[in-house]
């Protein structure tokens, strides 16, 4: 990337916008902020983001709605803003297709590496030759294209996924039939070590079987391995360029 990665930062608190901009200024961003859901829409449609730092508590509209409607037409990394503790709405964000979370009060520099990681992930390319080739997988009917990033289901219907949701099918795909335990999927997903009471990876899985229409009681794409972690329970192919 030749310009400074942009950052849309959402909170109805004017020092902490203003704190936020001046911080991931000085840091080497662009950083632009909005005060709710509106303004939010207004900066997507008329400028460039690479992220959006987005608080949970707006006023008119949570953050949890924005997030959601954004999922249904981009997969744009989200890093949502939680109150601390409060474990119910950091699983709800993730369910909705946030990408991480950092619980309020935060340290600015904590939200730095948290970005920074999101955009590592998101921005990362090809790991080797091999998979450079590598143009999609199919599985029972589904599709994963890797550089569209797009899932496609077998009717034809594009899926959209957030940038932690297309890390966590593509990491299952590549590796199945193997299964991957919950921490080595935390690592490759969020970049950080797993926390005993981290269950984010179960919320996506959960989250990925719903949007691929999988038994959540018997599921047959994603299955659970008790005590291991996830496998891909069908046939993958991987289909080369």
């Amino acid at each position: 990337m030749n310009r400074p990665p942009h950052i849309l930062v959402v909170d109805d608190d004017r020092e902490i916008r203003t704190l936020l901009c001046d911080f991931l200024a000085k840091n080497g961003f662009t950083a632009t902020s909005v005060a709710d859901g509106q303004e939010t829409r207004r900066s997507l449609a008329s400028g460039h983001f690479d992220l959006v730092v987005l608080d949970l508590m707006l006023p008119h509209e949570s953050g949890l709605e924005i997030c959601r409607e954004l999922r249904k037409t981009s997969d744009l990394p989200v890093i949502m803003l939680t109150a601390l503790g409060d474990e119910v709405d950091r699983v709800v964000g993730l369910e909705v297709g946030a990408d991480d979370y950092v619980p309020k009060p935060f340290s600015p520099r904590e939200l730095l590496g948290r970005i920074k990681a999101v955009l590592r992930r998101t921005m990362a390319g090809p790991r080797n030759g091999a998979v450079a080739e590598l143009r999609a997988y199919s599985f029972a009917g589904w599709r994963l294209a890797i550089a569209e990033r797009a899932l496609t289901s077998p009717d034809g219907e594009i899926v959209p996924l957030s940038g932690a949701e297309f890390r966590l099918l593509s990491e299952l795909l590549d590796h199945a039939p193997r299964v991957m335990t919950r921490a080595e999927l935390v690592e490759l997903v969020r970049g950080r070590e797993l926390d005993p009471f981290d269950r984010s990876i179960d919320v996506r899985v959960s989250r990925l079987r719903q949007l691929l229409g999988d038994d959540a009681r018997a599921p047959k794409i994603v299955k659970t391995v008790y005590g291991e972690g996830y496998i891909v329970g069908v046939p993958v192919e991987r289909m080369a360029s």
